[in-house]
């Protein structure tokens, strides 16, 4: 395959990451404000339920893109292509990784349970910022245009985050 054959396939890649980025970030950043108000069980609870959704919506989108690859191909799926369909769809739990290391250091005491969901909740947006730049330069925007995708980015961030403190207050 030729370098010029590989490029479309890694920026086909690299929008299927980015894209999974973007929603497993706005899926964890859901739980957390959905889930910090209602348990009385602490971080790690919380810890819990965000590992937890995010590993069933992956598994969800896994199984989901696997039946329309074989019907829009009209042929069984190979595992190869099965874990193409797994592996690009994997971004979805990494986005929760880092939040679930904040509200896991809630969790061990090192932070309180305050402070580690706000530092969880905090680093979901620096997410969706560096995926907003990361998009603005794969489609090699401008300044106002990266600028326009971050804040899109970080408002969907920012409203759960608002709504996470009307439900709190």
């Amino acid at each position: 395959m030729t370098e010029d054959a590989r490029a479309p396939r890694q920026l086909t890649r690299a929008g299927e990451r980015l894209a999974g980025y973007v929603y497993g970030t706005i899926i964890v950043l859901s739980v957390i404000v959905s889930s910090a108000r209602t348990t009385s069980h602490g971080t790690g609870h919380i810890a819990a339920l965000v590992l937890v959704t995010a590993v069933i919506l992956w598994l969800a989108h896994v199984y989901a893109h696997a039946l329309g690859h074989s019907v829009g191909r009209a042929e069984h799926l190979s595992f190869a292509e099965l874990s193409d369909i797994a592996y690009h769809e994997s971004s979805i739990v990494t986005a929760a990784l880092p939040p679930v290391a904040a509200l896991f250091l809630g969790a061990l005491g090192v932070l309180s349970d305050k402070t580690a969901v706000w530092l969880a909740l905090g680093i979901g947006l620096a997410v969706l910022a560096a995926q907003g730049v990361r998009f603005a330069r794969i489609e090699k925007l401008g300044l106002l245009g990266t600028l326009a995708v971050v804040a899109v980015n970080l408002g969907l961030g920012v409203l759960l985050i608002g709504l996470k403190l009307l439900v709190t207050h």
